[in-house]
């Protein structure tokens, strides 16, 4: 019976000391308000190391005394355990990227969008061509909506204007 018990009480105080531990892992200071803060996360950069009591892994630090510097009691270097900071935000990196992706994106599809208009452009001006070499009599709307045959002079300027389109648009 008295295995059984010192069993439980060793267990007991295991547990028991576990918490403690967990309890040294705290971090105090000395804020800009004189007020002293307990807390589990570092202080904020503002605060100067100096006004820093304790901190997890270091030795405990004396209280200041009327004001002065808070002096620690053994010689063991302070050291902070915030993270690294790279000076860029993960976040607004990931959007930069994605807005210079989509921006990408944008462009390529104008491209796209240009050289399909250029293409279909093309086809038009080499088959109005082709109607204008047949010889056959072509008419055209005017204005008024009335139906007109072309000339000579219209038909060599109407060719002209195709020519340029077919120059500029199609791809050799």
């Amino acid at each position: 019976m008295d295995q059984k018990l010192f069993l439980k009480t060793t267990l007991l105080a295991l547990a028991c000391g576990s918490f403690a531990a967990s309890s040294l892992a705290q971090w105090q200071w000395i804020d800009k308000d004189g007020r002293k803060v307990f807390s589990d996360r570092p202080p904020p950069a503002d605060i100067a190391a100096k006004n820093i009591l304790t901190q997890p892994g270091a030795k405990a630090v004396a209280p200041p005394a009327d004001g002065a510097a808070a002096t620690p009691v053994s010689p063991a270097p302070v050291k902070l355990n915030a993270p690294a900071s790279s000076g860029k935000d993960a976040q607004l990196e990931a959007r930069r990227k994605l807005a210079a992706d989509e921006e990408i994106m944008k462009k390529k599809a104008e491209e796209e969008k240009l050289a399909k208009d250029k293409s279909e452009n093309c086809e038009l001006a080499r088959k109005g061509l082709a109607s204008l070499q047949s010889g056959l009599r072509l008419a055209v709307v005017n204005a008024k909506g009335e139906r007109e045959f072309m000339d000579d002079a219209s038909r060599s300027a109407e060719a002209k204007r195709l020519e340029g389109i077919a120059q500029r648009d199609c791809v050799k």
